[in-house]
């Protein structure tokens, strides 16, 4: 129940940093946003989306990695919205 309970946190807090760092034209395609064993995975709705994303995410790389120090790797991947 704990680590279901701290993925839902991480989950909460990335969500909310990345919707103050990224613009919302993009924030609004992201699909969803998992930690996991020290990789951050953001998923966006598209595969021309997820270019996008990308671009963003490597402008903000470094401030990422600040806000999570522990992190080893941050990918973006598609998962369309079901």
């Amino acid at each position: 129940m704990k680590r279901v309970t701290d993925q839902a946190a991480r989950q909460s807090f990335w969500n909310g940093w990345l919707s103050g760092h990224i613009p919302q034209q993009i924030r609004a395609r992201i699909s969803g946003v998992v930690e996991r064993d020290g990789t951050l995975v953001i998923f966006a709705e598209s595969a021309a989306w997820s270019a996008r994303l990308r671009y963003a995410i490597l402008e903000l790389e470094r401030e990422i990695r600040a806000a999570d120090p522990e992190l080893t790797d941050i990918e973006v991947r598609v998962l369309p919205r079901s």
